[in-house]
Parts: C-alpha cells; sequence; structure tokens
C-alpha cells in the first residue's frame, strides 16, 4: 500500500516527483515514492538525515517516531533538498535499469540464498541471513581487472560490491556509481592509481590517508582503548601502544587525557608525553583492575 497524502505539503512536486513538507513536530519532510525523509535535529544545532517507509498517514501528523536510520549529517535545508533529490534520481535510474528479482536456494559463501536480483546475464546480487554479496559468472569475472579481482567472483556487499558496480557501470546507477568510485578510492588506492594512472592526494582515499598516518606516527604512543576516569574527574584514562599495535607482546601504558581535549580522530588519538602524563593509579578498565596499579 502507498503512503496516503491527504493534505497537500508544503511545496508542489518538483520534476523529481519529490515532495517537500513539515511534520507534525515541525521538521522538515520529504516522500519519494513509499520512501519518507526527515531533517531531524541532532546535538548541537546540527542535523542528519532520517529514513521512514510506508507512513500511511500526511505528512503533517508525521512524527519523529516514524523515522530511523542515521543517513549522514546535514548542513542545512539545501543539503536536505538535494539528497531527497538525489534519491529520487536514483529510484527513477533504478526502474529504467530492469533488474529482476530471483527465488533463493543458492549456496553463497555467507551462507543459503534467501533471494537475488540480476544486474544482468552473469551478475547477480544474493542476499542470505547475514550477509550478502554479488555472483559474476566466469565470464564476467574475466572483466575485472586482475587488480581487484576475486578469484571464485564472489563479492561481499560491505565494500567488494564497488568492484562490480566499477566493472558494469551501466549496470548501476548514478548514485551508486559514486558510492563505488569512493569505496575504490577508499579501499583499493593503489588499483585506482594503476589503473587510472593519478596518484592521490591526501583527503582523496581513507587507506593512502592511514597509511599516511601510520608511518608518521610509528614510534608514538596511540590510544587503542579509553574509558571516562572516576578517580581522575575531568580525564579520559587511555591505554597506548607504540604505533597503535596490538597483541600479547605489545607494550601497553596507561595516560590521562583532559576529557575537552580526547577527540579520536580519523585513524586515532596521538598522546603527546609532554602534555600527557603516564598514569599508574586506580584504573577503570577491568583488567587493570586485575593487574593492579602498575
Amino acid at each position: 500500500m502507498s503512503p496516503i497524502q491527504t493534505s497537500a505539503p508544503s511545496q508542489a512536486p518538483d520534476m523529481s516527483g519529490a515532495l517537500f513538507g513539515h511534520s507534525a513536530d515541525g521538521i522538515l519532510v520529504a516522500l519519494v515514492g513509499d520512501n519518507a525523509y526527515a531533517m531531524m535535529p541532532g546535538r548541537h544545532g546540527k542535523h542528519y538525515l532520517a529514513s521512514g517507509w510506508r507512513i500511511a498517514r500526511p505528512m503533517t501528523e508525521w512524527t519523529r517516531s516514524d523515522f530511523y536510520d542515521h543517513g549522514g549529517d546535514l548542513e542545512d535545508e539545501t543539503a536536505f533538498r538535494a539528497k531527497v533529490l538525489e534519491q529520487a534520481q536514483h529510484f527513477e535510474e533504478m526502474r529504467l535499469l530492469d533488474r529482476r528479482d530471483i527465488p533463493g536456494g543458492a549456496h553463497t559463501p555467507w551462507g543459503c540464498s534467501q533471494g537475488g536480483t540480476v544486474y544482468a546475464e552473469g551478475v547477480t546480487s544474493h542476499s542470505t541471513a547475514g550477509h550478502g554479496g554479488f555472483k559474476l559468472s566466469a565470464d564476467r569475472n574475466r572483466a575485472v581487472h586482475a587488480m581487484l579481482r576475486a578469484a571464485g567472483g564472489w563479492y561481499e556487499e560491505d565494500e567488494c560490491w564497488a568492484i562490480v558496480a566499477f566493472t558494469f557501470p551501466k549496470r548501476f546507477t548514478s548514485l551508486e556509481r559514486r558510492y563505488a568510485e569512493r569505496t575504490i578510492k577508499d579501499s583499493w588506492p593503489d588499483a585506482w592509481e594503476a589503473i587510472f594512472g593519478t596518484i592521490l592526494e591526501p583527503g582523496e582515499s581513507r587507506r593512502k590517508d592511514q597509511r599516511t598516518f601510520e608511518m608518521a606516527h610509528a614510534n608514538d604512543w596511540i590510544v587503542v582503548s579509553a574509558i571516562t576516569s572516576e578517580q581522575q574527574k575531568g580525564f579520559v584514562e587511555c591505554i597506548a601502544t607504540p604505533g597503535g599495535k596490538r597483541g600479547a607482546d605489545i607494550e601497553e601504558r596507561r595516560f590521562l587525557v583532559p576529557i575537552d581535549e580526547y577527540e579520536i580522530g580519523r585513524f586515532g588519538f596521538v598522546i603527546d608525553p609532554d602534555r600527557h602524563a603516564v598514569y599508574a593509579g586506580p584504573s577503570n578498565f577491568v583488567g587493570w583492575r586485575a593487574r593492579g596499579a602498575s
């Protein structure tokens, strides 16, 4: 059943078919087919994108409880509208791609398929109870670049799906292709650079940036675990190791970091030994309590 829209939204639908309006509690909302979106208020005056589905009431009766999920931060109303229109374009392109659903039963590396979608002959997505991904036929898999190719033709849904979209872009929407490009750059920067003969600059690849961070801080103490200290008010008790490495033989030290300074960052918090004191007192970490204060 489609959502019931019995009252006019605050704006007429644009050419994308998206409807914009306000909920009962004054939140900016939108409707694209069965999919509802809200510019949800967050902390410190910020907002984020929330989603809903098949809300069977007029927009003016929607409330916060109709929405779920965190679809990313939103700078302002303009950003919200752009996101909604992006989704509208995505759904329209999906309709034109003519993907075909198939029943489950196939064996996958993640368990028995509960259902699949054929994107093209030899390009099939499978869903299981816990995970999922794509299966490429042998012919299709040979089209994948050697630096990205999986020998068995299976590509899991978290990151590797992007390899399939990157290889067969005409079978995916513009939005999916943009996500795929971002994922390839983030996860396989060496392959991207080799394929396109280019160099990804700082900020263009998460994995490449992480390598740079790890090289720069290989000999620094990096926090691997942290907890608000009950003994030292206003401080975070941190366990740090050289280079952020983990393992039974890796040396660990505890430090106290002021709460207002503790920002994890993209790849971890780096201890400044000139400012953050080594701590040997009572601990809030269960493992350290068992060892005693040392």
